[in-house]
């Protein structure tokens, strides 16, 4: 599957190496020797599943031909084409990314084959109660100008006026993400605005700790941005391969001089200004200084006792493996990760088996007019089809998947137009896209069961009725030429008629000599039925008709073969039953196509209403004015057109010349 959205064809080398390890692992021990322990089996996309089934269930998916990811996700999702405005916010493009899921139940029986699921309901750990708490911070002049900026941006982007180096959608969207969290982290001159989501957090940390400081209560800051590079005139530790981003921090070390200031870092500018409030400077660590396993271990230990009451760190440095939750009170969201299963492992530091609180408190930080909104709300939706999945009860028979990293530039201009409006136009454009699909497909069933019901039914009906009496008819055949029970009856074969079966399958071995490639050979009779003989292929058919055709293949065994032949007469009922149930069935199929027939598209008052309000919406935004669609948008949709059937009903059919007879009879059954 290339270019689709959210799918990577590129390989990793500690990925293949993973691979092939567990390859390796599974041979020696038949395929129990790899187990695989975590609390976000699926953390961002349900594709995901598809690699750890690679990982654990590699024999599966080659005994059911999913090898292939195109082959597992024919059978377990889809691709869905959505459409975004282009740059100048009033023409469209198509993005296709796989999206959809289906069967799923049957999906998660096979991965139940492997994974033991346990979800927080069935465990029913002592885990306290969380209390959820979202801070709304209002965006300042400047960070709204900002954002008009990064709509520019992305304009340029779109239009390929910049290059991809100099610029792209994933570097817009982390500035976005910066944007929403402080101004100064972009531009450190800009002020610092007193009701920012930041100073909001240095509010709730400072109450939390002065209402905790009986019981010692701690707190964690999660951020992912503007992590600390050491403290203003010095350089911090350094620790190979325990940064953030190894790459990012590598290039950054490469781009920086040495002597250069350090630049502005939010987990700085939050303990200067928690030290500035009366809280002491021991009594809060970064999770960045404690660059070794001793002194992680030393943090950890001052974090569980209560020497330690304030934590800041990144989900990579303090999220999974984390186990400090002995005191903790509260958890602050200072910004939004990239996916779900980053959030649940936040919350998992807290909402956690061992925390003496009974309440605890989670705090989420936003900035409206920014990213900041659209970012929680990617991750719910996430989250929403995941926890469809992995749950204890029976999953839905299907789901919708959002997998994007970097916001589309339709998402970007939606929000910094801050023009509602926009956003529902986009929506519904998909929407009635998708709508008008369904109505298309259910207007080729209605075309479809007309044919069935004009020609199909018909003539299957018809056939299987001549099958049914020819059957019979032969049955009576053989009935007037049953020998009695353990006598032969007797073989016609080239004219002489053979008492003895020896003598009988003999000679037929003896004609099957005779006979020539692509030809069929009468040979003679036997009971009232005519017997031929045909080469097929590497083997030789006798053919015993009568009103119907009954065939055997021969062997080389003389006696064998005249059992063979009676073996295929004593079928002869059998087929019969078989025809039977077939008419009935056509039946039945056709009693259903004529219920469904002229049956309405159910979700047609839906279409209506929401095309009514996007060609509204089309209106008030005045796109359609000034930039009238494309004329391949105006042609009729497939379900849109009207049926050749109806036309041929209501209109005189045009005069032909000489007009065979098939034809004449296909108008006038029509």
């Amino acid at each position: 599957m290339r270019n689709v959205a959210g799918i990577s064809t590129t390989e990793a080398q500690k990925s293949s190496d993973m691979l092939l390890k567990c390859r390796y692992l599974d041979e020696l021990t038949q395929g129990k020797g790899v187990v695989f322990a975590t609390g976000t089996p699926v953390s961002n996309s349900m594709t995901e599943l598809y690699t750890m089934m690679r990982y654990l269930q590699h024999d599966m998916l080659q005994r059911n031909h999913l090898t292939h990811f195109d082959n597992w996700a024919s059978i377990f999702g889809e691709t869905t084409t959505s459409i975004e405005l282009a740059p100048e916010g009033t023409g469209y493009r198509a993005r296709t990314r796989f999206a959809k899921f289906f069967n799923l139940p049957e999906l998660m029986t096979i991965w139940k084959e492997a994974a033991d699921i346990k979800t927080a309901d069935q465990l029913n750990l002592p885990t306290p109660e969380v209390e959820y708490h979202n801070e709304v911070a209002h965006p300042t002049e400047h960070q709204q100008a900002m954002v008009q900026e990064l709509s520019e941006r992305a304009a340029e982007v779109h239009a390929s006026k910049v290059e991809p180096w100099q610029d792209n959608m994933l570097k817009i969207t982390s500035d976005g993400r910066k944007l929403g969290l402080d101004q100064r982290i972009l531009n450190p001159l800009l002020p610092d605005d007193p009701s920012s989501k930041v100073n909001q957090c240095v509010e709730n940390i400072t109450q939390i700790w002065q209402d905790g400081q009986t019981d010692k209560l701690t707190q964690l800051v999660f951020c992912d941005i503007s992590t600390p590079k050491g403290k203003p005139g010095q350089k911090a530790a350094k620790s190979p391969g325990k940064l953030d981003s190894p790459e990012l921090r590598a290039l950054e070390t490469l781009t920086e001089p040495a002597d250069e200031k350090p630049p502005f870092s939010i987990y700085h500018d939050i303990r200067d200004k928690l030290i500035a409030r009366g809280i002491p400077e021991s009594e809060i660590a970064f999770i960045h200084d404690a660059n070794t396993e001793a002194r992680k271990k030393e943090l950890f230990a001052k974090v569980r006792s209560g020497q330690v009451r304030v934590l800041m760190g990144s989900t990579f440095k303090m999220g999974a493996g984390m186990n400090v939750q002995d005191r903790l009170i509260a958890l602050h969201d200072l910004d939004c990760p990239w996916r779900p299963g980053d959030l649940e492992q936040r919350k998992g530091r807290i909402v956690r088996q061992g925390n003496k609180n009974k309440t605890v408190h989670i705090y989420r930080y936003v900035t409206e007019g920014t990213f900041d909104s659209y970012l929680w709300q990617t991750v719910e939706n996430k989250q929403k089809f995941i926890s469809q999945i992995m749950t204890s009860k029976s999953p839905v028979r299907s789901c919708e998947d959002i997998d994007e990293t970097a916001l589309s530039y339709a998402e970007i201009k939606a929000l910094c137009a801050g023009d509602p409006r926009i956003k529902e136009k986009m929506d519904l454009d998909i929407e009635v896209s998708r709508l008008k699909l369904l109505k298309a497909n259910h207007q080729s069933q209605q075309y479809r069961l007309e044919d069935s019901l004009l020609k199909y039914f018909p003539e299957q009906i018809e056939q299987n009725k001549g099958f049914i009496a020819g059957l019979k008819q032969d049955m009576e055949t053989l009935a007037a030429n049953q020998p009695p029970e353990g006598e032969f009856a007797g073989m016609v074969i080239r004219g002489d008629t053979l008492t003895d079966k020896d003598n009988a399958g003999a000679a037929i071995l003896e004609a099957c000599k005779e006979i020539k490639s692509g030809e069929t050979m009468e040979i003679g009779s036997y009971r009232g039925l005519s017997m031929s003989i045909a080469f097929n292929g590497f083997h030789v058919d006798l053919l015993l008709k009568g009103a119907m055709t009954h065939q055997t293949e021969l062997g080389t065994d003389a006696r064998g073969n005249l059992t063979r032949i009676d073996h295929a007469l004593e079928d002869v009922p059998d087929r019969l039953q078989s025809v039977q149930a077939q008419l009935d069935n056509l039946y039945h199929q056709q009693a259903a196509a004529k219920a469904e027939l002229g049956k309405p598209f159910l979700q047609e008052t839906e279409l209506q209403e929401k095309s009514a309000r996007l060609a509204q919406l089309n209106a008030l935004l005045d796109i359609d004015a000034k930039h009238p669609a494309p004329q391949a948008s105006k042609r009729l949709a497939k379900g849109e057109r009207p049926s050749v059937l109806d036309k041929l009903k209501t209109s005189p059919s045009p005069v032909r010349a000489t007009p065979d007879k098939a034809h004449k009879k296909e108008m006038e059954a029509r």
